[in-house]
């Protein structure tokens, strides 16, 4: 398994004062469990020994599918077969105190749709579909630890235990989606940005990954992000780069698809299209875009349109800033978001087009919290003379309070950015539009910021109201804007 250092990467410094954190919720949870795992140099095999800190009368996995991938379960103390109805092990009242299962993991490798494209010596198989363990709350943990036959190696989102090899910690998590494990031959980097490791598995495929572009592609991607306040959102977040490319494109971008998990840890999975140039990973916002996901905790479906409105916008500025978009460019690309959201269902309120997943409201969830993130920008610059801003916000509540391990409301994280601040700003915003129907009208603030639009273009005007204001949120950061076309142009 191949490692890379960051070393060879030279990120411009944003900050005299960045410093790689491990983790903002102060010490980590007891370890109750421990696990050892083990997988098979054909990686047709898992098995897994579960030592238990007190009596357990109830494992379950959270695949419905996880029952048909045993092979065996035994309770290893008194060496009798466990039963199993449905996804729950069938345990005595008195409970197990140690549990050892075999997994087909060949069958699990096959019916996962990300192993499509990839090359035999390596799989993803998420621990959803082989882990069995008792719930995780109130401190539990899990210890997990990996016995990997030579050359074959594992990538988890969990957080790795200082100093040991292939040891993890796994606690609560909002379990969004099912997290990715890989495991057999692939590259596995660690890229360092500021504030941030970024460790990303790269499978290896057919046609292969151009590794070197990739590495620059995220290295710039995760050093844009950085820009809101100086560092990356989570100081060590798992990114894997999935190869989608091998017949007909799928879409025109190089990277089709890609998504923020938090199942055990925070997880970015990008599907790329691994035929596409250096240039054209460079151009495209996806991995802006999920990567700013990462300044939310996560929110639950009612209020999916904030995180992903507070994404979009931040995908565009970001990516001004950087040098990678024209000012001009970035407003444009804002306005028509602006615009494809107030077109989109607008008997609907953003609260009820989130939650009900309506058909033809896609455009208004995913631009409606892009304007309310706007005012509060916009707000807050004015109010303090720009003092504070939407970044300083961030900032704020990354720090007390992120990477989160449970599901927040629209509500709370509102509220919670009200109190890092001198004046209630989000919290009225949410009142006023969450539960109206429409969309949040920004008119009058473009022509406030000098962006008057004439014939669906936006265009910079220098001496409105807010024209320095403006500049201020979308202007490119002379190092890092030089640095990301020098990387491009390699």
């Amino acid at each position: 398994m191949k490692k890379t250092g960051a070393s060879k990467r030279t990120v411009p410094s944003i900050s005299a004062t960045l410093l790689l954190v491990f983790g903002q919720q102060g010490a980590a949870a007891e370890i109750v469990h421990d696990y050892s795992v083990s997988v098979d140099p054909e990686l047709s095999v898992l098995r897994v020994e579960a030592r238990f800190s007190k009596p357990i009368t109830s494992v379950t996995a959270r695949a419905r599918e996880a029952g048909r991938l045993l092979l065996d379960v035994q309770d290893c103390d008194a060496n009798e077969r466990l039963l199993m109805r449905n996804r729950r092990m069938m345990l005595p009242a008195s409970g197990i105190r140690c549990m050892n299962y075999t997994v087909d993991l060949e069958r699990a490798a096959r019916e996962e749709r990300r192993n499509r494209y990839l090359l035999d010596d390596n799989v993803v198989v998420s621990p959803s579909r082989w882990l069995w363990r008792p719930e995780l709350m109130n401190g539990t943990a899990l210890r997990v630890r990996f016995r990997l036959p030579e050359g074959i190696g594992v990538a988890v989102p969990w957080r790795p235990v200082d100093g040991a090899q292939n040891e993890y910690l796994l606690g609560e998590s909002p379990e969004s989606a099912n997290a990715p494990a890989l495991f057999g031959t692939f590259g596995f980097h660690e890229l360092l940005v500021p504030g941030a490791t970024l460790r990303v598995g790269l499978p290896r495929s057919d046609p292969a990954l151009d590794d070197d572009a990739i590495l620059d592609w995220l290295t710039a991607t995760a050093t844009d992000v950085s820009l809101t306040y100086g560092r990356f959102p989570n100081p060590l977040p798992f990114v894997i780069v999935m190869p989608i490319g091998t017949g007909r494109p799928l879409s025109k971008s190089a990277v089709p698809f890609g998504r923020v998990i938090r199942d055990g840890g925070e997880a970015i999975e990008l599907f790329v299209d691994q035929r596409k140039t250096r240039e054209d990973f460079m151009s495209d916002w996806t991995a802006t875009h999920e990567f700013s996901h990462l300044m939310l905790p996560y929110l639950g479906k009612r209020h999916k349109w904030i995180s992903e409105g507070f994404a979009q916008y931040y995908q565009n500025v970001l990516l001004a800033r950087s040098g990678a978009y024209e000012q001009r460019e970035a407003w444009q690309k804002l306005y028509d978001g602006l615009r494809r959201g107030r077109e989109s269902r607008p008997e609907l309120s953003p609260n009820e087009a989130a939650e009900r997943g309506v058909r033809g409201a896609r455009m208004k969830v995913y631009w409606s919290g892009a304007a309310i993130a706007l005012m509060a920008d916009v707000a807050i610059r004015e109010r303090t003379g720009g003092a504070e801003s939407l970044d300083v916000v961030l900032d704020r509540i990354q720090s007390c309070c992120l990477p989160s391990e449970r599901v927040w409301s629209g509500p709370e994280l509102f509220a919670t950015l009200d109190s890092l601040i001198d004046a209630p700003t989000f919290l009225p915003l949410y009142r006023r539009h969450a539960d109206t129907a429409g969309f949040p009208d920004t008119s009058e603030l473009f022509e406030r910021l000098g962006l008057p639009v004439q014939d669906g273009r936006v265009r910079l005007r220098a001496n409105a109201e807010l024209s320095a204001l403006r500049n201020e949120i979308t202007e490119p950061h002379p190092e890092t804007a030089r640095w990301r076309l020098e990387l491009a142009s390699d």
